[in-house]
């Protein structure tokens, strides 16, 4: 089987199929590619660079920053966009991403986006290639968050940037020529816990039709699951460098806060949640707590994991396969509401 599939429990790939009309699921040769794919970016990630990358946060949360914005820096490409696809710079933390030729003249739907990164480095550029294949369909529009980072900016101030940004996009829908029914919000990893909370903000009730996940961070500090223990060196994220992105995003706020560690909310709660996509890489220390928040949000959440994927398919090149499979269901969810 090419992906384990759960609607908050494993489910038919036949009932899934009813969900994504027109979705092929990939064959057994599909799913070995996609692992291979993983095995060497794996393999061509750079010997030690996850350790740089939590001195330097270490650094700043101690107060100097100087070698955190080198690794912003080096994150920061800009993305070459599709030929169906603009950009407008509508604040200076807000960079719309639009169909130059749409297939529907009437408003489109909007997904709001916020990049991964360990609430620490990460970019309006850094989700670009992602924000950019969603929109190059010519059936949505995106809108890429800016948010301010941490250390220098804990919790809660990068929540209430992503907070704002749907604000904003509700207040501003016709003239951006979006459906205010049809807005929905996503993030990968960090970017996936700014997302689930905003969803949970009291300030955004009633204002998100669903959510797409892309293996989240749902529990700021070391689960100890499974995953944890056996993909926690080697595989993408280490639980070296979650631990440092932990610190410096809660702040002197308690990591188990549920608007940081949003997968510690009640069920009551929870049911604030809006119809999910969850998408997980299955080699991922944060697959068994993405697991954990989907059955406690229930039968809202349709979860897909790519067994053989490792974390960051979504920003960082090199797992193709679990990106365009990606795109493919995050499109059908999205437009199949």
């Amino acid at each position: 089987m090419s992906a384990v599939v759960a609607v908050c429990r494993i489910v038919t790939a036949a009932v899934l199929l009813s969900c994504f009309s027109g979705y092929a699921y990939a064959q057994d040769s599909d799913k070995e590619s996609m692992g291979m794919q993983a095995d060497r970016f794996l393999e061509g990630m750079p010997s030690g660079m996850q350790q740089r990358q939590a001195a330097a946060i270490r650094k700043a949360i101690a107060g100097d920053s100087r070698d955190l914005q080198s690794v912003r820096s080096s994150r920061n490409a800009v993305p070459q966009l599709s030929d169906n696809v603009r950009t407008v710079m509508l604040t200076p933390s807000l960079r719309l991403y639009e169909p130059i030729v749409c297939s529907d003249s009437k408003q489109l739907p909007l997904l709001i986006y916020f990049h991964g990164g360990g609430w620490t480095f990460g970019s309006l550029n850094s989700c670009g290639r992602f924000c950019d294949a969603m929109a190059a369909s010519g059936k949505m529009k995106v809108l890429a968050v800016d948010y301010r980072l941490a250390p220098e900016h804990p919790f809660p101030k990068g929540l209430d940037d992503c907070v704002d940004a749907i604000e904003y996009a509700v207040r501003n829908s016709n003239r951006l020529n979006i459906d205010p029914a049809h807005i929905s919000v996503g993030g990968d990893s960090s970017g996936g816990n700014l997302a689930i909370a905003s969803a949970l903000s009291d300030r955004c009730v009633g204002m998100i039709e669903s959510l797409v996940l892309f293996y989240p961070v749902t529990k700021a500090f070391a689960d100890n699951s499974l995953s944890w223990k056996k993909y926690g060196e080697g595989y993408g994220l280490d639980a070296e460098i979650m631990d440092v992105f932990n610190r410096a995003y809660a702040g002197d706020v308690d990591p188990y806060d549920e608007r940081i560690s949003v997968g510690m909310c009640d069920s009551k709660m929870l049911e604030r949640i809006p119809r999910t996509l969850l998408v997980a890489a299955g080699r991922d220390i944060l697959c068994d707590q993405g697991k954990e928040f989907a059955a406690k949000v229930g039968s809202r959440i349709i979860r897909i994991e790519f067994p053989d994927a490792v974390h960051l398919f979504i920003t960082v090149p090199g797992q193709d396969k679990a990106f365009g499979e990606s795109v493919s269901l995050a499109t059908d969810f999205i437009l199949n509401r």
